[in-house]
């Protein structure tokens, strides 16, 4: 069987603006047909990310491909653009012109544009077409901004942030209708979030990056099966441990208790802790905004 390339493929790398490392060796895979949902904490690199993928920043080293064409150099990027729909943390629009005026503009840079979404997000995002945007609600022109994008007909959306700063009713219609759009469309979203939440709603597959590196990545319920939090409690102080088991991420301790966060399942490492001797272990799931915190904490 023959198996299908990734739509984003990214090794190793690397962008650096002065003496700060925005990118130190990212790796990751987006498939087909996915919403991937990319988290990270401010300045992790998610921004740089968008933009080298989009050919608005050159990386310093590394590669990267969509759709199995090189962002690099810029022109090599253009076959890229064509097919990818983006929408940027400001929703960049023209606050002259009306909401029709907008979508007509839009839509003639687009030989792929699609009329029958450009009427149907129309009338789901309730959007008045003689109003100018500068009149608009943020709601509003987030709403526009993503009609601009599913209408383009592309077979990827790139989304920065798409429901930043929006009430919980214009997130929900907005996140409804990526979901709806992928599931018909058989098209592929790649979108930045710090709404873990949201991720969690909408995302079949997750990638998390912390300082300029994916520690995370894979299908939402791939993880939620692999993650577990071992705790131990003792009956004296508890012990510094050396763990030989694969997967530990991240080890706490406190008093008598010691809390470990493992990738790879708990088997393994219950067999090893018990050598340790606690008075009791427990074993329970971690949630993705539990995997977050843990993988892209400080160290103590």
């Amino acid at each position: 069987m023959m198996v299908e390339s990734p739509i984003i493929e990214i090794e190793e790398l690397q962008k650096r603006y002065g003496s700060t490392d925005a990118l130190r060796g990212l790796n990751l895979e987006v498939p087909a047909g996915c919403i991937c949902g990319f988290l990270g904490r401010n300045g992790a690199g998610k921004t740089t990310t968008i933009k080298i993928l989009l050919g608005m920043a050159a990386p310093t080293a590394g590669s990267a491909r969509v759709f199995g064409l090189p962002v690099h150099p810029a022109d090599a990027s253009v076959g890229i653009r064509r097919r990818t729909a983006f929408v940027s943390e400001e929703k960049d629009l023209y606050g002259y012109m009306t909401v029709g005026r907008m979508i007509r503009f839009t839509s003639g840079f687009f030989p792929t544009w699609r009329r029958d979404l450009e009427q149907q997000y129309l009338r789901a995002f309730e959007l008045p077409p003689e109003r100018r945007i500068k009149a608009l609600s943020r709601g509003m022109r987030a709403k526009l901004a993503m009609l601009l994008a599913l209408a383009r007909g592309a077979d990827l959306l790139i989304l920065d942030e798409p429901t930043a700063g929006l009430d919980p009713a214009a997130s929900e219609q907005i996140l409804q209708a990526l979901v709806s759009h992928v599931g018909r469309e058989e098209s592929t979203v790649f979108f930045s979030s710090h709404q873990i939440a949201e991720v969690e709603q909408i995302a079949d597959r997750v990638a998390i990056v912390d300082r300029g590196r994916t520690v995370v990545s894979g299908p939402l319920d791939a993880l939620r099966e692999r993650f577990r939090r071992v705790q131990l409690v003792f009956d004296g102080e508890a012990p510094e441990p050396r763990f030989r088991s694969g997967g530990v991420e991240r080890v706490r301790r406190r008093g008598r208790v010691l809390t470990i966060l493992s990738s790879l399942g708990a088997d393994d490492l219950l067999e090893e802790v018990r050598s340790m001797r606690p008075a009791s272990v427990d074993v329970g799931p971690v949630t993705l905004k539990e995997i977050f915190l843990e993988t892209t904490a400080v160290e103590d």
